[in-house]
């Protein structure tokens, strides 16, 4: 049987590890209007940012920088670094050299200023998921980046809390350098993952820092779920599934160190209040983050086969309730995929039609002829999501409760056989 992995990755292109060679692919080809994309442009720069980059199935259809940032220049990842330190956790459990259910005091003895009983209840796998319940919101002269002793402070018992803590987390760079030996992190970075998918860069402060093209990388091995170019780095599985999913039920938008979109709720840093609906409403609900301050960004949206990449400065303020530039970012993205596709153009050729694509509201599904009995939309992993039957020659289908993202439209016979599907979009 054939590896589900390599099968789903197949299709993607990887950039050789050297030199500055990246198969590229026009938006035309891709039926993305030009017209809402200058707009995307035009908006990520009036936003403060330095590059803005996508990649379809891994090649670059937008490389954009912004002023005197160029491909050669570097930035902080800042607590987008976060994600990259899960999947380097998740390799060193795949090599044996740790567990998630070890106590954090095994690798780095005394970490915090909480009694040694106490102490020995924190696993990695708290740090992972922001449960340690240390105390993130320290008094002066701590603050929530904080990593000495005195300033760890226990709250609460490990997974009784979610809270956003950039100190307790970063010890987790000090646990990888002692469970494997390495010299320093980024030692075991390079070693581990970077040298193997060509990703430069360097740690400063417990920050990574990168050219544009290295964070794109290292989004194109996610998307391809810890493959490059036919090797699979990442074997452990189901270490990367649970890396990628709900970790815990106290903020069901975050999973090891990455923000997850499509969740019925969310938390944000700096708050104990859950809001309701996904991360960013505008993105397709398969879509995961690596987020840091100031508007760094990796997205990986497997659905789409699309890995995109913002450096900058902070496009504004952030709203209590919502991320406001990432929902504003990925409403202009959305707006680019506004013509049919190859399969799409065939479809309407055949008589068959889905207006307005993308729909918000609702979606009519026209045939040619009184042939097909039902419709269905498919969400992107296949999942029927509505069927109704039709009447006529159109059946409007309300699409305004289904998630943004990419969906199958299909026409079927009184026998349930498919008569033709296209693509179609909910914005």
């Amino acid at each position: 049987m054939d590896n589900p992995i390599q099968a789903q990755t197949s299709a993607l292109y990887f950039p050789p590890l050297t030199g500055s060679t990246w198969a590229t692919t026009t938006p035309a080809s891709l039926g993305w209007c030009q017209t809402p994309l200058d707009s995307l442009l035009a908006f990520a720069g009036r936003k403060g940012s330095k590059s803005l980059l996508i990649l379809k199935d891994g090649r670059l259809v937008v490389e954009q920088y912004y002023g005197s940032y160029t491909a050669d220049s570097a930035w902080y990842w800042a607590s987008a670094g976060k994600s990259l330190t899960a999947t380097l956790v998740g390799l060193a459990r795949q090599d044996g050299i740790l567990s998630l259910t070890d106590s954090t005091s095994r690798y780095l003895g005394r970490w915090t200023s909480a009694t040694r009983a106490q102490q020995r209840q924190i696993q990695l796998l708290h740090q992972l998921t922001m449960t340690t319940g240390l105390d993130e919101t320290p008094p002066a002269p701590c603050d929530n980046e904080s990593t000495t002793p005195s300033c760890l402070r226990y709250l609460a018992p490990p997974a009784t809390r979610w809270a956003y803590h950039t100190g307790a987390y970063r010890t987790l760079q000090d646990v990888l350098v002692q469970a494997s030996g390495a010299a320093a992190i980024i030692q075991y970075t390079n070693q581990r993952l970077g040298n193997r998918i060509g990703m430069t860069g360097l740690w400063a402060n417990d920050v990574f820092y990168s050219k544009a093209r290295s964070m794109a990388r290292f989004g194109l091995f996610i998307l391809a779920r810890g493959a490059w170019n036919g090797t699979q780095i990442m074997t452990d599985t189901a270490y990367f599934r649970r890396m990628t999913t709900p970790s815990q039920t106290l903020n069901r938008s975050y999973g090891y160190l990455w923000w997850l979109n499509g969740q019925s709720s969310y938390r944000l840093p700096q708050s104990q209040i859950n809001f309701p609906g996904p991360l960013i409403p505008a993105a397709p609900a398969d879509l995961i983050a690596a987020l840091g301050k100031n508007d760094q960004k990796i997205y990986v949206v497997p659905s789409l086969g699309l890995v995109v990449v913002r450096q900058g400065q902070s496009a504004g303020p952030r709203t209590l309730a919502a991320s406001s530039f990432d929902n504003e970012l990925w409403t202009k993205i959305m707006a680019v995929f506004c013509r049919p596709t190859a399969t799409a153009a065939a479809a309407e050729a055949a008589g068959y039609s889905a207006f307005p694509n993308p729909a918000t509201e609702t979606l009519s599904l026209r045939q040619p002829t009184q042939t097909a009995a039902a419709v269905r939309l498919l969400d992107a992993l296949g999942r029927e999501v509505r069927r109704q039957p039709v009447a006529g020659m159109e059946a409007s289908v309300s699409v305004a409760a289904l998630a943004p993202g990419l969906y199958t439209a299909q026409w079927m016979d009184t026998a349930g056989r498919v008569l033709m599907s296209r693509k179609v979009a909910r914005q």
